[in-house]
């Protein structure tokens, strides 16, 4: 199973430049993904201002000093703003996140423009295979966890139905900011974390009855769920993130 096949061809090709899709844009420089873009994914200046090094006049610095040449994450490590450690881990993270809502399923057309790049610079390429297969594996994950897509996308609204389980801290942070209006999208950015994470908790919730599904009525009952298994959640869900982001990089050496 293959999320773009335009994305293996462009990959076997060596190919430099822009795949555009309706939801993102993965930029390849000689068949490997440098970076990806998607309006629903909180970009990597977001992820960098999180974990509180980086603010928003740095931020524009490295933009102004370096984006016309291409060499803004250059920039940032150089001028002390950031450690390479850091950008790397947020780079990767920014780009897998948005590569997944980039390769979504879609009807649109997909182009691509060669030798166009992108202003963050070279930081750490990832072969095209691999963000396929991480793309896979993230659906699949969504998919048991609470087959409801429509939730990814839907105001997230908190359900006024007392649930039998507490929500995990991670967990709580997303209901806290579930008012009825803003989307899984707009949490992720409040939050500075990135998106899929947020669409992983919002299907938590959902499937354990402390948000709502939002779906049309005559649509089936769902089977019995065991709630305290799809809410299990480890001390820290970012450990398996960085282990995926660390294999990542080990593959690129």
């Amino acid at each position: 199973m293959t999320v773009s096949p335009m994305l293996l061809r462009l990959a076997s090709e060596r190919a430099t430049g822009a795949l555009l899709r309706d939801r993102g844009t993965l930029y390849l420089v000689e068949g490997r993904v440098v970076h990806a873009e998607s309006p629903t994914a909180p970009g990597i200046d977001v992820l960098l201002a999180a974990t509180g090094r980086l603010r928003a006049e740095g931020w524009t610095e490295a933009l102004r000093e370096a984006g016309a040449n291409g060499a803004v994450g250059r920039y940032l490590v150089d001028s002390g703003l950031v450690s390479g450690g850091e950008l790397e881990i947020c780079h990767l993270g920014a780009l897998f996140d948005a590569a997944f809502f980039a390769l979504a399923p879609s009807n649109g057309p997909t182009r691509f423009r060669y030798g166009v790049a992108h202003w963050i610079g070279p930081v750490r390429p990832v072969a095209a295979e691999v963000v396929e297969r991480e793309t896979l594996r993230r659906r699949a994950l969504l998919d048991r966890l609470w087959a409801h897509p429509e939730t990814d996308t839907a105001p997230v609204v908190p359900s006024p139905r007392p649930a039998p389980v507490r929500a995990a801290p991670r967990q709580r942070a997303v209901l806290d900011l579930a008012d009825g209006v803003r989307t899984p999208a707009d949490i992720a950015r409040a939050l500075g974390r990135p998106a899929f994470h947020t669409l992983v908790d919002v299907r938590r919730l959902a499937a354990a009855g402390l948000v709502e599904t939002p779906r049309p009525s005559a649509m089936a009952p769902d089977p019995p769920l065991d709630v305290a298994r799809v809410m299990e959640v480890s001390a820290d869900p970012d450990i398996a993130l960085l282990r995926r982001l660390r294999d990542a990089l080990e593959a690129t050496l």
